[in-house]
């Protein structure tokens, strides 16, 4: 069984206003509700746990999983004081059994059902080849010129093609993955996205490379951005 973690439990700070950046509406409905809503047609996914804040579990309930029948949706978990806790919280909810894991934010919702089950078949596939490799994440690959500096003085310029913008979803072993988050909470260690925990566990992740235009919702440009993109693909 495969399952899908959404991380949805940010009080984001760039937007003006009185909710959380998640449920506010783009292209006619909630950002999570269009993000919840590729997962729930994905043919590779069976449940699907979403991290939100305590106080937003009946708003969500009622005026997103209930309104839009999200049958997939098993269970709405409190999140944590930092992304890297809430995953984890979810990740405790998921039943052992879970082959699979995928994580996505949910404030990313142009990601494709398509997207989703091609990282799931990428992993079996790449770890039948070398059994390392026990994780899989969609990343777009650097296209300006990225320097290291030391202060406002350049140090040096990292070479283009080793470089690359994660992205999610995240997908992983979920014995693995549930280790490694075992492990940085031991460790204390914060990592910027789950496939770090998974680095320094010395296990290999495969990178598939994704679209620009499956961006975060940070910013309000963010959400103007993808609003267009939505209205030129008639996506509802």
């Amino acid at each position: 069984m495969n399952a899908a973690i959404i991380t949805a439990a940010g009080r984001g700070t760039r937007f003006k206003g009185n909710i959380s950046k998640q449920f506010m509406d783009i292209y006619g409905k909630p950002i999570l509700a269009h993000t919840i809503s590729t997962f729930q047609n994905s043919s590779k996914i069976k449940e699907i746990y979403i991290s939100i804040p305590g106080d937003y579990i009946e708003l969500c309930q009622k005026n997103i999983i209930n309104k839009y029948s999200f049958s997939k949706v098993k269970k709405l978990v409190v999140g944590g004081s930092s992304r890297q806790e809430s995953v984890y919280n979810a990740l405790k909810e998921i039943p052992s059994s879970t082959k699979l894991v995928s994580i996505h934010d949910g404030v990313r919702p142009l990601v494709t059902p398509e997207e989703i089950n091609l990282l799931i078949n990428v992993l079996l596939r790449e770890n039948k080849k070398d059994c390392k490799i026990r994780g899989v994440i969609m990343a777009a690959p650097v296209m300006e010129t990225v320097k290291v500096t030391d202060g406002n003085i350049i140090n040096k310029t990292i070479p283009r093609d080793t470089v690359w913008h994660a992205q999610t979803p995240q997908t992983f072993f979920y014995e693995d993955i549930l280790k490694a988050h075992n492990k940085a909470l031991e460790d204390g260690f914060i990592g910027t996205d789950d496939a770090s925990l998974m680095e320094r566990m010395s296990l290999k992740v495969y990178v598939v490379r994704g679209r620009r235009e499956n961006i975060k919702i940070t910013t309000p440009l963010d959400l103007f951005l993808a609003e267009l993109i939505m209205i030129r693909n008639g996506r509802k």
